[in-house]
């Protein structure tokens, strides 16, 4: 399975504010230096994060992004389906009824087993993900990664 370049962004970029204290917020731009990417792209990845429940946003000089709930209780699934959707990257077409090689229509009453084996694998790779929390995450990370993480975003403000 392929995925854009921004769902890479924003599973990173949401566990860099599972690093926070508490409330903290940093903005789209100091995440964007972070990682050295597109500000207004990433901006609008993460405005997709805020509507889907997954980040919180405040406006004013001290405003920025924060995770919307404990990172126990977000998934690697909420933060991809949140960007990406929920639709299978796999679309049968039934080609097996086309062509010369075309099945009679009394040979295709089953769903096709090219299909079922596709969202076999699909579903998963949703349950995969659904298991892992960013709290999961965070214990994976070296214990010196957010106190490292906190300082080098404080020190773009």
């Amino acid at each position: 399975m392929k995925l854009p370049a921004s769902t890479e962004w924003v599973l990173h970029c949401a566990t860099t504010l599972a690093q926070l204290e508490p409330g903290a917020t940093t903005s789209a731009a100091h995440l964007a230096e972070y990682y050295d990417l597109a500000a207004p792209y990433l901006a609008k990845q993460l405005q997709s994060l805020v509507r889907a429940g997954v980040l919180a946003a405040t406006t004013g000089p001290r405003g920025g992004f924060r995770l919307a709930r404990p990172a126990s209780e977000i998934t690697l699934l909420h933060i991809v389906e949140a960007v990406d959707g929920t639709s299978s990257p796999y679309q049968c077409r039934e080609i097996r009824q086309q062509g010369r090689g075309a099945l009679r229509p009394e040979d295709c009453l089953r769903t096709c087993v090219l299909a079922e084996k596709m969202a076999e694998a699909y579903d998963a790779w949703r349950r995969s993900l659904a298991a892992v929390s960013l709290a999961d995450i965070l214990a994976s990370l070296p214990a010196s990664a957010p106190a490292r993480t906190r300082s080098r975003l404080e020190s773009l403000r």
